[in-house]
């Protein structure tokens, strides 16, 4: 059987196409994905192994993707930190937000076996998944997991209270930092000793902050957590959404493929980025919500980059909008598949 059209990919060997797969591609847009959400909470979903393999696969039948991303949740360190936590129709809830406490550091008490579930879930994934299929695991980054710790979701968008606070507590975000870090790289081990193939680190808030305080206080625990992943002969992607220009100073030390945001064009960023830095993205998902001949004429205008970069995986600038039409999310992964990329053989 031949190797994964992902995997080949990663490993920078030529293919006819991209392989392409997408961000929250587990939910959100797929009709049977709401059908058996009407009788599961998240929280179930997501600690009932066969429930839990059965939405991760769902996008491999219905879209047609390369490749199977694990259903979880990037808080569930928080979680396994001792931070109380509740998934609601409102989306996740923290008790007590870090931020809000006198002393942050002091109710915090990592216990690695409240993850001892997603291991249970990757298990049923490789057993019943398809031929050919790779299953790609991840975490949040530390300064997007902090985020959430410090603030809880209130303006999650620009998170006004955990910035102060990294401002006002250079010495404690410093040791958060750290503990969120070391209990990460236990969780990307075993999702790895389990049988994930491929680990990508989501910093979805990574342009909240200047670079050079990025660099400094984040950037450290990007390489940690790329050589911890590498050490497991495991290809590392790392998608810092919004670091803009700051993109031409991560290195082969922070990851073997870097993700994209909509916000810079590919061919800006293969000019940026380290040579030896495979691409990833970087559609638009809103573009979804647009005509079908709109789409299309914009796909078309990646077919010469494709052509001249076979280190490149197609997928979104970010994930899925829910109220994407199921239809478009289709016609993507099917117009990757079905397009002549103009690779010489």
């Amino acid at each position: 059987m031949a190797e994964p059209i992902l995997l080949q990919t990663l490993k920078g060997k030529p293919t006819s196409r991209p392989p392409v797969w997408f961000m929250r591609q587990a939910g959100r847009v797929l009709p049977n994905y709401l059908k058996l959400k009407e009788n599961y909470t998240f929280w179930q979903m997501m600690q009932q192994p066969k429930v839990a393999a059965e939405v991760t696969l769902m996008p491999v039948y219905d879209l047609g993707v390369d490749a199977a991303i694990l259903f979880s949740d990037i808080l569930v360190i928080p979680y396994a930190m001792g931070m109380g936590l509740d998934f609601t129709d409102n989306g996740p809830v923290f008790e007590k937000p870090l931020a809000q406490r006198s002393n942050p550091l002091a109710g915090l008490n990592s216990d690695p076996s409240k993850l001892n579930y997603i291991y249970d879930v990757v298990d049923e994934i490789i057993k019943t998944r398809p031929a050919n299929i790779p299953l790609i695991g991840f975490c949040g980054a530390p300064l997007t997991v902090l985020l959430f710790m410090l603030q809880g979701l209130g303006r999650k968008g620009d998170f006004p209270d955990a910035v102060k606070f990294i401002y006002q507590h250079p010495e404690t975000t410093q040791k958060l930092v750290d503990a969120i870090t070391e209990l990460s790289i236990v969780y990307a081990k075993e999702q790895i000793k389990h049988g994930v193939e491929v680990f990508q680190l989501f910093d979805t808030h990574a342009g909240l902050l200047p670079f050079d305080l990025y660099k400094k206080l984040f950037l450290p625990a990007t390489v940690k957590m790329a050589n911890a992943v590498r050490d497991e002969n495991t290809p590392f992607i790392f998608f810092p959404k919004g670091l803009g220009t700051g993109i031409a100073e991560i290195t082969p030390e922070h990851a073997d493929f870097l993700s994209i945001d909509w916000q810079t064009s590919l061919p800006a960023a293969r000019k940026l980025v380290h040579p030896k830095i495979g691409l990833q993205g970087n559609i638009d998902p809103r573009l979804l919500f647009a005509g079908r001949e709109e789409i299309e004429k914009t796909l078309n205008s990646y077919i010469e980059f494709g052509s001249r970069n076979q280190n490149w995986i197609f997928n979104l600038g970010h994930g899925f909008i829910p109220g994407l039409p199921y239809e478009n999310a289709r016609f993507l992964a099917d117009w990757v598949k079905n397009t002549d990329w103009r690779r010489k053989s």
